[in-house]
């Protein structure tokens, strides 16, 4: 039996990478996805998957902005009714020496990664309520919610925020059996992970394409990097009802790079 059969999801940053991974994940799985993001891609994303024969719908969406998250919930509601399970990935990176980070930089990073995970959190737990049956929200953080990285300051800032703010409602809705917890996914296979090998490359020395990246996987107790289906794999069990007696929990995903 699938697992989500006759859920509602609903997953921001859902158009790529681990977002997409995990969008694939609840589709197989039989859930009602509604992937969201703010670039055109998501349509074809969603084509993607609904061109299978899964039940997923886009949504043009701007996690900082409050008016666009009430908007995507309604959408996600008329189109397949109570939302059962929520999954905050919109997230952004930008690497800059101190100098160099721009005021700019600092309140788009927190904007997008903090911010917007509060701000759908919260518009999935009042749909949730209004429901009353409970629900799962999982968000990403990040291995930088556990230890910041160098030239970061601005991304490690707003993964913490997203580990303190996953305690702090996993706490406030127990009662009404709504499940918050977190992943800190480590090294994995994506575009973001492209321009963290590229960028930090060339800031911490002569790397070419790949090179950083292959030297850092070699820090890995597992020796290897991860991939979407890693992360999405998780999310799911943190989703599932094998999960409600977990809450409050950010679980890291990285090959043991990060042991807690």
């Amino acid at each position: 039996m699938k697992r989500f059969e006759g859920k509602t999801t609903v997953i921001t940053g859902g158009n790529k990478g681990i977002g997409f991974a995990i969008a694939t994940k609840f589709a197989e799985e039989g859930a009602n996805v509604v992937i969201a993001s703010f670039e055109d891609q998501v349509k074809e994303a969603a084509a993607e998957l609904s061109g299978k024969g899964y039940n997923v719908i886009p949504a043009l969406c701007d996690v900082t902005k409050p008016e666009e998250i009430v908007k995507l919930y309604d959408a996600a509601e008329e189109a397949f009714g109570e939302i059962n399970i929520g999954i905050q990935n919109a997230g952004v990176i930008y690497i800059s020496k101190i100098e160099d980070v721009s005021y700019e930089e600092w309140t788009k990073t927190l904007a997008v990664n903090t911010t917007g995970c509060f701000l759908a959190c919260q518009e999935a737990i009042k749909r949730m309520r209004k429901h009353g049956k409970g629900g799962k929200l999982v968000n990403t953080a990040s291995g930088q919610a556990r230890e910041g990285f160098i030239y970061t300051p601005h991304y490690a800032a707003s993964k913490f925020g997203v580990m303190g703010l996953t305690q702090s409602l996993a706490k406030e809705v127990a009662l009404e059996k709504i499940n918050v917890n977190a992943i800190c996914p480590g090294i994995i296979k994506t575009d973001m992970w492209d321009y963290n090998d590229r960028v930090w490359g060339s800031m911490l020395g002569e790397y070419g394409p790949g090179e950083l990246m292959a030297e850092w996987v070699q820090g890995i107790p597992m020796q290897y990097a991860g991939e979407g289906k890693d992360i999405a794999n998780a999310v799911a069990f943190l989703a599932s009802e094998d999960a409600s007696y977990i809450t409050g929990q950010t679980i890291n995903i990285d090959g043991g790079l990060i042991m807690s």
